[in-house]
């Protein structure tokens, strides 16, 4: 009997360590950014990134540096490309009255 406990609380202390593990991986990270230029907000996800990370190259600026890290030329410069790099109205976020920043 006490060896099923014993068990049990093991199973149970793995479980309460590993769940936060596996989903970690599994979450989104996502927040919007404002184009001050284009006066829009873009949510800024996975999809945003592979456009980011296209411009990086193109551009020879540091694919892994962070877009809000960015100098505010490099980030107008950025903003207009992708305005030419449309990926239809889903990346804009037209909810203006919700998040300013």
């Amino acid at each position: 009997m006490h060896r099923a406990y014993r068990h049990l609380g093991s199973f149970i202390l793995a479980v309460a360590i590993g769940a936060p593990l596996m989903t970690t991986g599994c979450a989104v990270h996502a927040y919007r950014v404002y184009d001050p230029d284009h006066h829009d907000y873009h949510r800024w996800d996975h999809n945003e990134e592979i456009y980011y990370q296209e411009w990086s190259v193109d551009t020879h600026h540091d694919p892994h540096r962070d877009f809000r890290n960015l100098p505010p030329d490099d980030q107008k410069q950025y903003w207009n490309w992708r305005h030419d790099h449309p990926n239809g109205d889903r990346d804009h976020d037209h909810d203006h009255d919700h998040d300013h920043h």
